[in-house]
C-alpha cells in the first residue's frame, strides 16, 4: 500500500523539487519583501539589515562546518569503512538491506549529523555491492535517518543556545543541554523515530519487477594508487604520526 500511494509523490519530486539552494534564494525574496510589506522598512535598509547580520553567524557557520568536517574524515576512515563492509554482509534479502541501512544512518546521524551524511551513503553502496536492492530506496533510506540529527549530539541548535555568549542569550538565556537533547521529551521522540522510520522505509519496498537495480561496477570504490615517496616533504604529507 505504502509503495503504490508513494508512487506518485515521486513522480512529483522527480519532477518539481528544484535544488534546496533555490529555496535559500526564495525564502530570502520572500523574507525581503516581507520586512518592506508589514514592516515599513525600506529596500536600503533591509539589505544593511541582512549584510550586517550576516557576518554575526560567522560563529555558528564555523560550527556547522566543523562538525560536517570532522564527520566526514571519521566516516571515511579505514577501520568505519572496514565495520560497514562487515554489516553489510549480514544482509541477506532486500527487506533486510533496507532496514539495516536506515538504522545505521539513524544510529550514525544521532551522532553526528556530518557523520550520518557520509555514512549512510557509504554503508548503502556496500550494500548494494553485495545484494539487488532498488536502490532510490536504499538511498532514501540512508538519508532517512538524517530526520534526528537535530535531536542528537549534534543538533546545532541545542549546542548553540547551551554555549556562553549565543546571539540571543539576551532573549532566552544558556539552556543546557539535559533541558533539549537530553530532555525525555527528547529522547522518546528520537526512540520513536528507530522504530516508525525503518517500518516505513522497508513497507516502501516495490516488488522485483518495479525494482531499480544499479551497476555494481558504477559503485565500485577506486583503487587507491601506492604512494611512492622520493622527497622529505612527502614523508611529512604522508606521515601516520601527524
Amino acid at each position: 500500500m505504502l509503495n503504490r500511494a508513494a508512487q506518485p509523490l515521486v513522480r512529483l519530486v522527480d519532477r518539481y523539487l528544484p535544488d534546496p539552494y533555490i529555496f535559500v534564494l526564495i525564502l530570502t525574496l520572500v523574507a525581503f519583501a516581507a520586512a518592506m510589506a508589514f514592516e515599513g522598512q525600506s529596500p536600503v535598509a533591509v539589505m544593511a539589515m541582512w549584510g550586517d547580520g550576516f557576518w554575526g553567524l560567522l560563529t555558528f557557520s564555523m560550527q556547522m562546518l566543523l562538525v560536517l568536517v570532522t564527520g566526514f574524515m571519521l566516516a571515511s576512515t579505514p577501520l568505519v569503512k572496514g565495520i560497514l563492509n562487515r554489516l553489510a554482509s549480514i544482509a541477506r534479502t532486500p527487506g533486510q538491506a533496507i532496514l539495516l541501512v536506515t538504522y545505521v544512518a539513524l544510529i550514525a546521524s544521532w551522532i553526528n549529523w556530518g557523520f550520518g551524511l557520509v555514512v549512510g551513503a557509504l554503508f548503502a553502496k556496500a550494500l548494494a555491492r553485495q545484494i539487488k536492492v532498488h536502490y532510490p530506496l536504499l538511498i532514501a533510506s540512508a538519508y532517512s535517518g538524517f530526520v534526528v540529527w537535530h535531536g542528537g549530539l549534534a543538533g546545532s541548535i541545542p549546542l548553540t543556545i547551551a554555549t556562553p555568549g549565543h546571539f540571543t542569550e539576551q532573549t532566552i538565556g544558556v539552556i543546557g543541554t539535559g533541558d533539549t537533547i537530553f530532555a525525555f521529551f527528547n529522547i522518546a521522540i528520537v526512540l520513536a523515530l528507530f522504530v516508525v522510520v525503518p517500518v516505513v522505509n522497508r513497507l516502501m519496498l516495490p516488488e522485483e519487477k518495479d525494482s531499480f537495480f544499479v551497476d555494481e561496477a558504477r559503485i565500485r570504490d577506486p583503487e587507491v594508487p601506492e604512494i611512492t615517496i622520493t622527497r622529505p616533504a612527502e614523508h611529512l604529507e604522508n606521515s601516520r604520526v601527524l
